[in-house]
């Protein structure tokens, strides 16, 4: 194929436009920003679902107290009215004997109560200040993940703008170019990663960094300006600086 120098070397141009949009493209998806995002949400949900446990187990402990709490009014209630008619002296010598041993047995079961109400209440504000920990955890990771979101999108904006730029370029560019010399590039570019022209400069490919050996290199040289040259190991189009 015939190609005048200055159409190779837009192809160059070119190919450095589209090296530049996947950098580009690359950069976008792989911006330490996103993976941070990525991150800090997953531990917002396990926070979330943290939280959400601890309360439902707050919710079942108190109502433990609250019934704790009514046993021990019960027994209480009981005791009073024991003790009233103890001191009344109401009932035969028998029966105040067993209001005594009542009394005793009542104290027993309140001492037992009010240990366990002891119990509850300690679990209960163990619970508090855990939620209260997780709370602020979950409200300081939906602070840094607002942050992150604003930098990731002021990040994506630059981005954005400098790949319009770079596209803009690329099609006024292309379509400066032989169309025929486009196509070949378009076709070796989708097959060899994104890259379908590069310099054969200093006795090597700069496409697949393979060097040339001496009658290749010999060869390529003797080639009028015109000549559109191939890499004999990639096939990619290379425009000759030998």
């Amino acid at each position: 194929m015939k190609a005048a120098k200055s159409e190779q070397e837009k192809l160059l141009a070119l190919q450095a436009l589209d090296s530049s949009l996947m950098q580009l493209e690359h950069k976008s998806k792989s911006l330490p920003a996103s993976k941070l995002i990525e991150e800090k949400s997953s531990r917002l949900v396990s926070v979330k679902d943290l939280i959400v446990a601890a309360e439902t187990e707050k919710s079942d402990i108190k109502f433990e107290l609250s019934k704790s709490e009514s046993d021990v009014e019960q027994v209480v209630s009981r005791i009073e009215k024991d003790e009233k008619r103890l001191a009344a002296g109401q009932g035969t010598p028998k029966e105040l004997e067993q209001i005594q041993h009542e009394l005793g047995s009542l104290a027993k079961r309140r001492s037992e109560l009010e240990e366990v109400e002891l119990e509850v209440m300690v679990k209960v504000e163990a619970l508090d200040k855990h939620i209260a920990t997780l709370s602020a955890e979950r409200d300081a990771l939906n602070q840094e993940l607002e942050t992150l979101r604003a930098s990731l999108t002021g990040d994506l904006s630059e981005i954005e703008s400098a790949k319009a730029k770079n596209s803009s370029e690329r099609a006024a560019l292309a379509t400066s170019i032989v169309g025929e010399l486009v196509a070949l590039y378009e076709k070796i570019r989708g097959s060899s990663d994104g890259v379908g022209a590069a310099r054969l400069a200093q006795g090597k490919c700069e496409g697949c960094n393979l060097t040339m050996n001496a009658a290749e290199v010999a060869r390529v040289k003797a080639l009028p300006d015109d000549e559109v040259v191939r890499c004999e190991e990639c096939r990619r189009i290379g425009r000759a600086h030998v």
